[in-house]
Formats: structure tokens, C-alpha cells, sequence
């Protein structure tokens, strides 16, 4: 196969496993809607409801904190670079010692967690008190065990990822989530709130127990067993505890980052905090199917490259450039739906009962601001890949730092002082609109963390092609498509919100792939493709 076949071969890889991943994440994000769904159900806005989701922070936490993104940076370039170099047997040893030493630490952490969860009450939900406060102590104790599971899972998901096998470790969140499912139809008819928490805790246990299950069969099958060691001495270990650390320190940044954002939002009007969380929710969409989905598939490819330094430096830029493209393909017109349509978009999810048209244009104003930064922060996603896979940790750390800093600069200026917040003050909004500051800011500091990020990778592989005119043409097509969407809700004037998202998204959707296909947009036009094999079967 000469190069070019090779790069072809790669390029339909790539585009393959980031399919996968983001139809994994599509198929756990609806399963994840439906457990919500069906928890409200049976709890509503009860004590039991607040005590099982304050309980959930803790042990979510630790599972972010040492989870998929941890591993997947730290880990992941080292044993797929071992498979690449046909470095089998290093790789078992490598993978054997790492899940001996995270099964270690992480019992510990659970261990300690569960015999100091009253004081983490305390610093969570300092106002809980009498049975709710006993009922909270008891989720929490019960949950620390699943997230020691989550932490596992992660270690399987960084093996089937360095083998290419995206799609299982993607979808085995759906039986967790399926597990709680289960458990709130089967009990929930049956027991009151607080003892159908202290169920449902057990039901989470077990979703958690079954993702680690339906993974390792492979996993052991793709090691040829498990060889569990603490084997400290290894250099390819002491590499990945040593890429561990800053990427657990950026994780830990970005926890802080979110903690921050809902502490200044409880200093805005009455609903702001609410407006956001929902905002958020919408957000994380594009960012999770299309910038984390493309991300995750490239790490291992990144990491697997092999050749001289000029080489790997040639492979990373195209992988780059290529990816970039991809991700701006499906975040620009994100982007300028939240922008143009995000009153269509937020209705269809939550306009239902108390939820009105006025709290769909609030989260509408709100979302419109993550438009900002929405493309920023997805390919940031993929730069930071390529840092990782450079085996480069802390530059990805010092540059979240900056967007962090910078973050809560600007939103402080958006919600403080309490009551008069200066931003809104000074432009002469309604202090509740400090809400969509805070996300204008973070779009702000994403594009600085993204350029920084950028620059940093120049330094290390050479100049990266810079796609202006390409996105200049997803933004012509976006914006063009946006104003054919205003025009159906015109001529249309449709009530119901799914009838307005069929009508309304489903043509802006439509034109902006047909513009785009006759503005020669490569991603376009293999989307064509697919969907003609698809109809013409």
C-alpha cells in the first residue's frame, strides 16, 4: 500500500471510530435523559430527591477525578505506542500493573471516603439536617463502591480504545443506567421515597458492576489474560503515573471551574442557577458527540505513529488538520442554532408543565452565549489529544489554568456584586442576564486556551494549516440555513415545540448540507454518500 492509500485507509478509520464513539455517547446520553425522566417521576422535587442527588456529587467526583479522561490521556498513548512498536508482551505487563495499582489506590480512596462521608456532607450540603441529612450519609456510603467500579470501567474503555474497539466501551454506561431504570419501575410503585433512594443507590451499584462485566471478557481476551503486579519499576509505568498527575490536577481544575461557575450563578435572581444547568445540558451535546467522539478516536492514532521525529510530526499535523475540519463540519451549525434557533431547540427538551416560554427564551439567552466558544473548546478537545499523545501533559494543565483564571475574572464581573452584578449594570440588563455572561466567558477564555494550545503544538511538530476559508464557508452555509429556519417559523407559527423543531430544525439541518455539498465541503459530501447507500438499500 503506497502513502496515499495509507492516508486514505487512516482517514476512513478515523472517521469509522469517531461514528462509533459518537454513537455510543448518542445511545448513553438518550439512556441517561430516560433515567431522568423516570426519576422525577417517582421524586420529583422531594427531600428524598435532594439527598440522592447531592449524594451522587461525592462519588462522581472521585470518578472524574480518576476516570475515562484521566486514563485515557495517561494511559492510552503509552500502551497503544507499545502496540504499535508489536511490543505485545510490554503492553500485558504495562496494562497489568496499572489496573493493580488503580485497584489499590482506588480502594483506598473508597475506603476513606466512606468512613469520612458525614464531614463530606457537611462541605456539600452544609444546610441538610435530621433524616435528611442520615438518608444523604447512607447514598453516599452505599455509592463510593460503584465509583470505584466507574474507575475500572475506565481503565477497560483505555484498553478497548488502544485496540480500536469504541463502541462497547461507549455503550456500556446504557446497562448503568438501564440498572437504575430497572430498579425505579420494579420498586418504585412499592416503597416511599427515602427507602426507594436507598434502593436505587444499590440499583447504581450494580449498573456499575455491570459495565465493568461486559467489558472485561474482551479486555482479558485482547490481553490473553491478566497479569496483575505492582510493578513500579517498569519504565512504561512510572511513565503513565507520571503523565497521571497533571492530567488528575487539569481534571481537578475543571471541576473547579464548573463549581465556581454555579457558585457565582447563586448570586443572580431567583431561576439563574437552574438556566444555566439547563443551558449546559445543551451544550455538552456538540461537545460530547462530535469534539469528544473525534478526540477520542484520534488519541490512539496519534499516539500509534510511528517513524523518525519528522514523520510522527507529519502524521500528527495531518491527523490535526483532518479532524479539525471534521469537528467544524458538525460544531458550526451547533453553534449557529443556539444562536439563531436555541428557543426552538430548548423548547423541544423542557417546555412541558412549569416550565414556560418565558424559561425557554431565559436558557435561549443563555445558550446563545456558549456559542461563543462552542467551536474553541471542541477542537481544543482534539489539541489536547495531540499533547497527550506527545506524552506532554502539563502544557494542557498550564493553558486550563489560564481559561480558569481568566474564566472567573470575567464571571465575576458578570454576577457580583449580589444584586447589582456590574457587567449587566454597566450595558443596562436585568441582573438575571449575568447568567449568559458567564458563558460568554467562557467562550472568551476557551479561544484563548485554544490558541495558546495551538501555538504550543506549532512549536512542536511545525505549522499546522490554518482551515480560515473552510470555516468561512460553514459559516456562510450556517448562517444562510439559520435564516431559512427564521422564515419557516414565520410563515409557519407553529405552537407545540416538537412541531416547531420538525419544522424548523429539520430544514435549517437540510439546507445547511446541501449548501455545503455545493460549496465543496469534502465532510458534506461524504455524508452524501453515506446516506444514498443507506436510502438506495
Amino acid at each position: 500500500m503506497n502513502a496515499p492509500e495509507k492516508t486514505a485507509a487512516g482517514r476512513f478509520a478515523s472517521k469509522r471510530s469517531s461514528f462509533l464513539v459518537a454513537s455510543g455517547i448518542f445511545l448513553s446520553r438518550i439512556a441517561g435523559l430516560i433515567r431522568d425522566r423516570v426519576f422525577a417521576h417517582y421524586f420529583g422535587n422531594s427531600d428524598a430527591a435532594d439527598a440522592f442527588k447531592a449524594a451522587f456529587r461525592i462519588p462522581n467526583a472521585l470518578q472524574n477525578l480518576f476516570g475515562e479522561g484521566v486514563l485515557s490521556a495517561s494511559f492510552i498513548p503509552v500502551y497503544a505506542g507499545l502496540l504499535a512498536r508489536d511490543e505485545e508482551e510490554e503492553a500485558r505487563r504495562t496494562a497489568g500493573a496499572v489496573v493493580a495499582i488503580l485497584a489499590l489506590c482506588t480502594s483506598i480512596l473508597v475506603l476513606i471516603g466512606v468512613l469520612a462521608t458525614p464531614y463530606l456532607i457537611d462541605a456539600i450540603a452544609p444546610g441538610f439536617s435530621g433524616d435528611k441529612r442520615e438518608l444523604t450519609i447512607r447514598i453516599v456510603r452505599i455509592l463510593f463502591p460503584g465509583a470505584g467500579l466507574f474507575v475500572l470501567s475506565a481503565w477497560c474503555l483505555g484498553i478497548l480504545n488502544s485496540h480500536r474497539r469504541f463502541f462497547l466501551s461507549y455503550t456500556a454506561p446504557v446497562l448503568w443506567h438501564a440498572a437504575m431504570i430497572a430498579t425505579l419501575w420494579g420498586f418504585g410503585a412499592r416503597y416511599a421515597q427515602f427507602p426507594l433512594a436507598v434502593i436505587l443507590s444499590w440499583g447504581s451499584v450494580l449498573g456499575s458492576a455491570l459495565m465493568v462485566a461486559v467489558q472485561l471478557p474482551v479486555v482479558l481476551r485482547l490481553l490473553h489474560g491478566l497479569h496483575l503486579s505492582f510493578a513500579f519499576h517498569l519504565e512504561n509505568v512510572r511513565t503513565v503515573i507520571r503523565n497521571f498527575f497533571p492530567v488528575f490536577i487539569s481534571r481537578g481544575v475543571v471541576q473547579l471551574s464548573a463549581y465556581v461557575d454555579a457558585f457565582l450563578a447563586s448570586y443572580l435572581p431567583a431561576s439563574a442557577l437552574a438556566a444555566l444547568s439547563n443551558a449546559q445540558t445543551l451544550y455538552l451535546l456538540p461537545v460530547s458527540l462530535f469534539g469528544m467522539s473525534i478526540s477520542v478516536a484520534e488519541l490512539p492514532g496519534m499516539s500509534s505513529a510511528l517513524g523518525n521525529e519528522r514523520e510522527v510530526a507529519d502524521s500528527l499535523r495531518r491527523r490535526i488538520t483532518s479532524s479539525t475540519k471534521r469537528i467544524g463540519f458538525f460544531v458550526v451549525p451547533s453553534a449557529m442554532a443556539f444562536l439563531a434557533l436555541g428557543n426552538v431547540v430548548a423548547a423541544v427538551i423542557f417546555q412541558r408543565g412549569r416550565f414556560t416560554s418565558e424559561d425557554t427564551l431565559y436558557v435561549w439567552g443563555i445558550l446563545a452565549g456558549s456559542a461563543v466558544g462552542l467551536v474553541a473548546a471542541t477542537v481544543g478537545r482534539l489539541y489536547s489529544s495531540a499533547y497527550y499523545a506527545l506524552r506532554d501533559t502539563r502544557t494542557p494543565l498550564n493553558y486550563a489554568i489560564v481559561r480558569v483564571l481568566l474564566t472567573t475574572l470575567l464571571g465575576c464581573a458578570c454576577a457580583l456584586p449580589a444584586g447589582r452584578p456590574l457587567l449587566p449594570r454597566l450595558v443596562g440588563l436585568d441582573p438575571r442576564w449575568g447568567a449568559a455572561g458567564l458563558t460568554i466567558s467562557y467562550g472568551i477564555a476557551a479561544w484563548l486556551e485554544f490558541l495558546l494550545l495551538r501555538r504550543g503544538m506549532g512549536r512542536k511538530i511545525g505549522a499546522i494549516e490554518s482551515p480560515v476559508g473552510y470555516f468561512l464557508r460553514l459559516w456562510f452555509a450556517a448562517t444562510i440555513s439559520a435564516l431559512v429556519g427564521l422564515a419557516m417559523r414565520l410563515l409557519l407559527h407553529p405552537h407545540r415545540p416538537i412541531v416547531a423543531a420538525v419544522e424548523i430544525l429539520l430544514p435549517y439541518g437540510l439546507v445547511y448540507l446541501l449548501l455545503t455539498i455545493a460549496l465543496g465541503i469534502d465532510e458534506a459530501r461524504a455524508l452524501q454518500r453515506r446516506l444514498t447507500a443507506v436510502l438506495g438499500r
